[in-house]
């Protein structure tokens, strides 16, 4: 199992920041650059939960995200993956500060076949950077 942990500033209230990770809309495949259009499904939608499929024809994940509308935090647990199976997810956590908010990201990944073991033993060195600036743009990262 292979853990990564980094932090973004945003210029997003925490409740904001929240909305952005659970909008679920048409427009999300826009909004994220790691998420084109034919890779995104949103299987099941509830007030505070989602399963979605989401990713690209090299990496897509079908996830289960919980939150809670008036809490900080949002929890996405991977239900399956092209590269990585089920298991792990991310937990993003966002704290207000005097810019926006401070988004703390822990991302786990439980690779199972050999291409995903690659990665996950690639994602401490080149993870962080390239996960920020993927969230810089939804997220208003700083």
């Amino acid at each position: 199992m292979t853990t990564v942990r980094f932090h973004l500033q945003s210029t997003l209230t925490p409740a904001e920041v929240v909305r952005v990770l659970t909008d679920f809309g048409p427009a999300r495949a826009e909004a994220w650059p790691s998420i084109d259009a034919q890779h995104f499904v949103v299987h099941e939608l509830g007030d505070t939960w989602a399963e979605v499929t989401e990713g690209t024809a090299a990496a897509w994940e079908r996830a289960r995200y919980d939150w809670d509308p008036s809490g900080d935090t949002v929890t996405v647990t991977t239900r399956d993956s092209k590269l990585f199976g089920a298991g792990g997810g991310w937990i993003f956590r966002a704290i207000p500060d005097q810019r926006g908010s401070r988004i703390d990201v822990e991302l786990t990944r439980t690779p199972q076949a050999l291409r995903g073991k690659i990665l996950a033993a690639l994602l401490p060195l080149v993870g962080p950077s390239a996960l920020r600036k993927s969230f810089a743009g939804p997220l208003r990262a700083v």
